[in-house]
């Protein structure tokens, strides 16, 4: 599976955006797809995760940060899972990242396959 994430820009707080991430390969339908992001100066952390085909389907899970705010979802036919991203604030600027895992987690070590990341810029 290779991945390629898109959809980042510069957007107002308040505002939105949808996040995008593309797979190749025939196996997408069975990892566990994470978004992570990475703030400058900040280590990468999680922002959400949905199952695939292989564990409870459709399970997910997001950071505090982010719930209420963001959502996660996946097209199996397009083979591209999406980040809707609602209610922007300035605290989420940063590098976003989409990845896929045999496995379900929230830890970025459990990733083994990473998109080449999008910025998201928020500004107040």
């Amino acid at each position: 599976v290779q991945l390629q994430a898109s959809g980042g820009g510069l957007v107002q707080a308040g505002g939105s955006l949808r996040l995008s991430c593309a797979a190749s390969g025939r196996a997408f339908v069975s990892y566990a797809m994470g978004w992570f992001r990475q703030a400058p100066g900040k280590e990468r952390e999680f922002v959400a995760v949905l199952a695939g085909a292989s564990w409870f389907e459709g399970g997910r899970d997001y950071a505090d940060s982010v719930k209420g705010r963001f959502t996660i979802s996946r097209d199996n036919a397009k083979n591209t899972v999406y980040l809707q991203m609602n209610s922007l604030k300035p605290e989420d600027t940063a590098v976003y990242y989409c990845a896929a895992a045999p496995g379900y987690s929230t830890n970025p070590v459990a990733y083994k396959i990473w998109g080449q990341g999008t910025l998201v810029t928020v500004s107040s």
